[in-house]
């Protein structure tokens, strides 16, 4: 029997891991067990309170095994780095990132962490290359095999775009469109109301970072402008703070606006026109130096999403991404064949042989 542990740093995780968990359930070679980290909480402007208990019931709940134990175990699967990897013990590690887009965060965190070796499963050849022009290559054992989140986008109706729209109240007869933007950076203090010039004739789905709802990395007042709007409006449907799944959304949405949010790869995957809001910053580096994205978003599925740096492009922009012309299909088809591989729903099952192998050989 093989002891495995998801470990969980934060709770929207549990989309990224869970079709890899669900396709090892399968199996009775291996017995699961999921870890929560404290995921902190800002509350009265202050003190930091841990959702650990409430994520802990609502696990077992479902039936999930839940620990708090991090050794003993022969695999650890991670949506991140793991925090302080020597608690884990001599194990095999498994690293799946819970974002999909052009953030650095997921290989740096891995390279920090000298002395402690990772299976990276990559979801296309754009982040090998990525890792690799960086010297890198050597760092961990990466694997292309497509990444196991993406899986429910392409499992045969998985998703109900009719139920969800009847139960969202959104008119069929109007295109819908995602605002998914990111905590940091986000065009969030730019769009602002500005969001509202497509109510009219577009359904307004808006889905936050689960960060902008924490105060922790992001200030409260990104989901209580959002809040107020919404209760303001009722053209706005605001995806609820604990609905982590933005999966049903991007299933849902006929565009999509965001800014360095890993979604516009996952609206990418799905072979939908999004919108990317082009943020007026300088180059942003991590503190050693190295840049917090891999890709200038000017540069970004160049010639397939539009691209847009005012709050008043936003409506043309839409229009655009509804009606590509032949080029932007041809754009499109070109970076989803580069940032992927294997867009069939069977990551998880590709990921799995991988482990079998890695566990039947010793790690």
């Amino acid at each position: 029997m093989i002891k495995v542990l998801f470990d969980l740093k934060k709770e929207y995780y549990l989309n990224s891991l869970y079709p890899l968990y669900r396709e090892l359930a399968a199996d009775p070679d291996y017995d699961l067990h999921i870890r929560i980290g404290s995921d902190q909480k800002r509350v009265l402007g202050v003190f930091m309170r841990s959702g650990r208990e409430r994520i802990a019931g609502n696990l077992r709940e479902q039936g999930f095994s839940v620990t708090g134990e991090t050794a003993g175990f022969d695999l650890v699967v991670c949506g991140d780095a793991l925090n302080k990897p020597e608690r884990f013990g001599d194990t095999v590690r498994v690293h799946l990132d819970h974002g999909v887009g052009i953030k650095t965060l997921r290989i740096r965190n891995i390279v920090r962490q000298q002395g402690y070796h990772y299976h990276v499963f990559l979801e296309g050849r754009y982040w090998y290359d990525y890792i690799a022009g960086l010297g890198w290559e050597n760092k961990a054992d990466f694997h292309i095999t497509g990444i196991p989140k993406l899986d429910p986008l392409f499992w045969e109706g998985y998703y109900d775009k009719k139920a969800l729209t009847v139960r969202l109240g959104l008119d069929p007869a109007k295109k819908t469109v995602l605002f998914a933007p990111s905590y940091k950076p986000s065009c969030i203090g730019f769009v602002q109301e500005r969001i509202m010039d497509l109510v009219d004739d577009f359904n307004l789905v808006v889905k936050l970072h689960p960060y902008s709802w924490g105060g922790k990395y992001a200030p409260h007042g990104q989901h209580r402008f959002y809040e107020r709007l919404a209760r303001r409006h009722a053209d706005v449907f605001l995806i609820p703070e604990h609905d982590f799944d933005i999966y049903p959304y991007l299933d849902l949405a006929d565009t999509m606006i965001s800014d360095t949010s890993s979604v516009i790869n996952e609206f990418l995957a799905l072979g939908k026109f999004g919108i990317i809001y082009v943020l007026p910053y300088e180059k942003l580096n991590h503190s050693d130096g190295m840049p917090v994205l891999s890709i200038d978003p000017e540069e970004w599925l160049a010639g397939a999403f539009p691209h847009i740096h005012r709050p008043d492009e936003l409506r043309g922009a839409v229009e655009q991404a509804l009606h590509p012309t032949p080029d932007m299909e041809r754009r499109l088809e070109q970076h989803r064949a580069y940032f992927f591989t294997g867009l069939d729903g069977g990551a998880s099952k590709r990921v799995k042989a991988e482990i079998d192998r890695i566990m039947k050989e010793g790690g």
